[in-house]
């Protein structure tokens, strides 16, 4: 998905392959010494951190203005009794989610606006609409809809502390293979920037309700939710293993 008029910007990738070539062809005429102190200075260049992704992340900005941010604030002060000036989370948690919409135009136009257009159970709560941090297409492609610590409303009662994963499929288009390598992909390199502790499905959420980390004002505010389902969740765990996810409160 990419506006012809501003093409998504990509982020900067630290490619081994790129230094192993700029050095193998410095070192025939200069001395190592010379060459590893190049390298150096190549990499505070390109700016390569520790934190930065080795793969791409297509930044496609959905509009985060005054008035959004100023639902966000209402959001967390009425629904998780949050009094802040800023709508920034602290993430402890990664919400994996599925669009039930089967393309990224047709995604990104939803979430794209400010109010929460139709749904009306929803728009009881508020009228912020719906959004997450990141949406994962069909062949594994990567989009930021929203800075990573930017409040978006995709999980009730958790919201708060968890980044949220969109990607696009449903039921009729089970998620692919290349979306699981991206998540596991882009979830482990958030976890690498944050102090991640839990990775749910978002048809897990309920499974928080009732512990300390659960914060809904109104207890009969829930919706069933269904993606993306235990057999991806399953799949994904197993990627993620090593890094000793919680799935759960206890």
């Amino acid at each position: 998905m990419q506006n012809p008029e501003s093409p998504p910007c990509q982020t900067r990738i630290c490619d081994n392959r790129c230094r192993h070539r700029f050095a193998h062809s410095h070192s025939r005429a200069l001395p190592i010494g010379v060459v590893l102190l190049l390298l150096v200075v190549l990499l505070s260049v390109t700016g390569c951190q520790d934190n930065d992704p080795t793969f791409r992340i297509f930044e496609k900005p959905i509009i985060f203005n005054e008035e959004r941010e100023q639902l966000s604030l209402e959001y967390m002060k009425v629904r998780h009794g949050l009094n802040t000036d800023r709508a920034v989370i602290d993430p402890r948690m990664i919400v994996v989610h599925w669009t039930a919409v089967y393309s990224i135009e047709e995604t990104f136009d939803i979430f794209n606006p400010v109010r929460l257009r139709g749904r009306a159970n929803l728009q009881d709560a508020s009228t912020l609409n719906v959004s997450a941090q990141f949406l994962v297409d069909r062949d594994g492609s990567i989009f930021r809809l929203l800075p990573d610590t930017t409040f978006a409303r995709h999980t009730i009662g958790l919201n708060y502390m968890a980044i949220g994963i969109e990607n696009i499929g449903g039921s009729q288009a089970p998620l692919t293979r290349a979306q699981l390598r991206a998540n596991t992909e882009l979830i482990t390199w958030l976890a690498g920037k944050y102090d991640i502790e839990y990775v749910i499905g978002h048809h897990e959420y309920q499974d928080f309700q009732g512990s300390d980390v659960w914060k809904e004002t109104d207890p009969d505010y829930l919706t069933h939710k269904v993606d993306p389902g235990p057999e991806f969740m399953k799949r994904l765990r197993k990627e993620l293993k090593p890094l000793e996810f919680k799935a759960g409160p206890y």
